[in-house]
């Protein structure tokens, strides 16, 4: 029971980092539960089908997705704000359908024989993670990043192509995703597309919210936090879900910024600078 806390978190570490790296180019994206599944379902084909070791066929389905992502990214990060959601949104009804209509993953019933991933091996990956994020909140790509999310019209008369910076940021984050899914299928044994639905999504973005939009580490903060907190309220059975929705609310109304403050990009910029 302790191993699949550990695991689950670890995975929702990445799962956050994955949309907060979309966020750091001002697009938002509900369907990293859909790149999720790819990532798990890609991975399982490539270890359970053909053979080849977890080390190599997570790299590989994360690669395919971030290809996947950058190439609907294209049209889709066209739209802006309301009219992203929508689009995201139905990418990830899209890829469930249509992982449920592929005898040759399972279909409804899943895919089965999927091992090799421990919590260990989530945690490695969250730690390299987590280091280049670190280190690329350093370099002028970070401030790269910060003009496109602050003003695009701006970006643009300074000769940034936005375009191709939130497309590979989608790719990204989509990729991250991947390899979330790619461990946590091989954790499970056993999947099944009702792993990936969009609530899988709307639980992420969420985990950033409340962790911090705008601190690297506000998010894993989240993820922490809303996937130990019904653990340790367990005891009052049920109403466990109820507790856990109160506060989740009562954190957001106090600290509607995240739980982690506001890094602004001058401050970033002057840590750069002093490093």
């Amino acid at each position: 029971m302790i191993a699949d806390h550990i695991m689950f978190t670890g995975v929702n570490v990445l799962l956050a980092w994955s949309v907060y790296v979309i966020l750091l180019s001002g697009s938002v994206s509900f369907a990293n539960g859909a790149f999720m599944a790819i990532g798990g379902y890609g991975a399982g084909v490539l270890t359970t089908k053909f053979g080849l070791p977890l080390v190599a066929g997570i790299p590989i389905a994360a690669l395919g997705t971030a290809a996947f992502g950058m190439i609907i990214g294209l049209p889709a990060l066209r739209t802006r704000g309301i009219y992203l959601i929508l689009v995201t949104t139905g990418i990830a009804f899209c890829v469930k359908n249509a992982i449920e209509a592929i005898p040759y993953v399972g279909g409804v019933r899943g895919m089965r024989g999927l091992v090799g991933a421990e919590p260990w091996h989530v945690w490695v990956v969250a730690g390299v993670v987590g280091l280049l994020l670190w280190l690329l909140s350093r370099t002028p790509l970070q401030r790269i990043l910060d003009a496109v999310r602050e003003d695009e019209l701006v970006a643009r008369s300074l000769g940034i192509n936005t375009v191709y910076v939130k497309v590979i940021a989608f790719g990204t984050g989509a990729a991250l995703a991947a390899v979330a899914g790619g461990l946590y299928a091989h954790y499970m044994y056993v999947i099944n597309p009702e792993h990936f639905g969009i609530l899988v999504s709307v639980y992420v973005v969420l985990y950033v919210i409340l962790g911090g939009v705008n601190n690297l580490w506000g998010p894993p903060l989240g993820a922490a936090v809303m996937t130990l907190l019904p653990e340790l309220i367990r005891g009052l059975q049920a109403w466990r879900p109820i507790v856990f929705g109160v506060v989740i609310v009562i954190l957001l109304l106090v600290r509607p910024e995240g739980l982690l403050p506001f890094r602004s990009p001058t401050a970033r910029a002057k840590e750069a600078r002093r490093g």
